[in-house]
């Protein structure tokens, strides 16, 4: 869902300080009493159904939200659709992920003769990414290579979520008025929600349900296929590759108050000095729906290579076991340091080998990774994830509608083609040893490394355990034997001790 800063209202003196109060008026409060509604609006940038957002306040959190409102033109077809209803805006509210606008709430209205939704929406303050271009070309300043590099990155760990939802989201109305940013750097997707007002609740819905596309200024963000053939991710493949350009070029120019020429993204495209991020573009917006890459793809291609995989590895871990470190740990540890330590090495059989000490890490600039990591700005992707991979699964049917909808053509399901070379593993048991926590660490045949780790129970098959890892494209369907047997000789020499000291296994391939 789109949102931007709310719209200024011009005026001076008393005029301006009685416009201001007259926004501040709250007009209605939720059921339970948390969120109130503002008469300062919002724009929603034509999503569909949504003719009125206002500005909200939770006064649990106390911060501003955003009150979605989707009216209904008749009340009999509301009462038809409400079940369906219901259950959609409980699987929007399992959508979790941290370069998402948040779902927070929702509440059916039917009271006298009017049907509404009304659900509460995380508020962007800080804008849209097309708002922020703008500013940037304004001032005429070129775009920061390293920020575009995060922003797709960011944009991507988004699309590759709801991707991999069962069954896909697939978002359908991805441009830059779509995007938003923070004054921090982080990026959030809004109007997840768009595909199913418009397929679902079409009908039902009062007034505009035009599609995101119907302005001719975004015509060029969507796919040739785009309402023709059934949604897949290669639509909002085709949309990235679009955005990803715009934030290179800062703006594609159109012919007027015409829509933007295929001839002008052409020219854009041709305009990018690096034949990578060049390269990387050209192959979301192909022709041949088929022939896009998917966003887990286009995670590792080499143009978004910025920080290495073990030291992103090595601040998520940090990240995440913060609470169990002492304050300002990392200023007093690199205190302690000699900056002529060396800190690693890498030797070279046939040339000199690296010396890395401590006086080459900045601990200013150590502090600031770690923030933008712990604020979202470095998504790990899948470098590492927790055991089950968090597939939620939203907006999935119940059993009584999957036996009366039709089942859609299913989304092709990701798979890993890399070989694993090497697996190591560590086994450690809780102090009353009923489960065990498993580290599994992989090398893959092109040299990236995956670090998986569960909590396992002596009921669960090795068997079992390897088919996820496949289901979820952590290995390749030929590796699923391979590391069965690795697992069962590691969790049988485990579970056959008594003592609660790690367990440890490697193999090389």
């Amino acid at each position: 869902m789109t949102m931007s800063v709310p719209e200024n209202i011009s005026g001076s003196g008393g005029k301006e300080e009685e416009s201001e109060e007259d926004e501040s008026e709250i007009l209605e409060e939720s059921p339970c009493g948390r969120w109130q509604k503002r008469r300062e609006q919002v724009s929603q940038g034509n999503v569909p159904g949504i003719e009125s957002a206002y500005l909200a306040m939770d006064t649990e959190e106390g911060v501003e939200v955003v009150w979605n409102e989707v009216q209904f033109s008749d009340k009999k077809v509301f009462k038809s659709f409400e079940e369906r209803i219901r259950e959609m805006f409980e699987n929007l509210m399992q959508v979790e992920h941290t370069n998402i606008v948040k779902f927070h709430k929702y509440w059916l209205d039917m009271r006298e003769s009017r049907a509404r939704v009304i659900f509460i929406t995380e508020y962007m303050s800080s804008g849209s990414l097309k708002q922020f271009l703008k500013k940037t070309k304004k001032n005429h300043k070129t775009m920061n290579v390293k920020a575009w590099k995060r922003w797709c990155t960011q944009i991507l760990s988004a699309l590759s979520y709801l991707h991999s939802c069962d069954p896909p989201i697939i978002h359908g109305n991805l441009t830059c008025d779509t995007i938003f940013i923070q004054h921090n750097g982080l990026i959030k997707i809004g109007s997840v929600w768009h595909r199913l007002f418009v397929n679902v609740f079409a009908e039902a819905i009062h007034g505009n349900v035009h599609q995101h596309r119907d302005e001719m200024r975004n015509e060029h963000f969507f796919a040739p296929e785009y309402g023709i053939a059934e949604d897949d991710y290669a639509i909002d493949i085709f949309s990235f590759g679009i955005c990803a350009l715009e934030m290179a070029v800062l703006e594609i120019q159109a012919n007027g108050d015409a829509a933007v020429s295929k001839e002008a993204v052409d020219h854009a495209g041709k305009s990018l000095e690096d034949p990578l991020m060049r390269e990387f573009i050209q192959s979301c917006v192909l022709t041949e729906n088929k022939s896009r890459p998917t966003a887990h793809d286009l995670l590792f291609h080499r143009v978004l290579f910025e920080v290495h995989s073990l030291k992103l590895l090595a601040a998520h871990c940090f990240i995440n076991n913060q609470y169990l470190l002492p304050e300002n740990c990392v200023e007093e540890k690199t205190k302690s340091f000699d900056p002529n330590g060396i800190m690693a090495e890498i030797n070279h059989r046939d040339r000199p080998g690296v010396h890395l000490k401590y006086s080459h890490v900045s601990p200013l600039e150590l502090d600031k990774f770690l923030e933008d990591v712990k604020n979202g700005i470095y998504p790990l992707m899948n470098f590492a994830s927790h055991r089950p991979h968090p597939i939620p699964r939203a907006l999935s049917l119940s059993q009584e509608q999957m036996e009366t909808v039709k089942t859609p053509t299913p989304e092709p399901q990701e798979t890993e083609t890399r070989k694993v070379v090497q697996i190591q593993c560590n086994l450690e048991a809780n102090e009353e040893g009923t489960r065990s926590h498993l580290s599994l660490f992989l090398k893959m045949d092109d040299r990236l490394h995956r670090q998986l780790s569960c909590d396992v129970l002596p009921s669960d098959k090795p068997k079992d355990l390897a088919s996820e890892l496949v289901h979820h494209a952590f290995i390749s369907e030929e590796d699923c034997e391979k590391l069965a047997c690795f697992l069962e000789d590691a969790l049988c020499k485990h579970w056959s001790g008594t003592s609660t000291s790690p367990t440890a296994m490697a193999v090389m391939y």
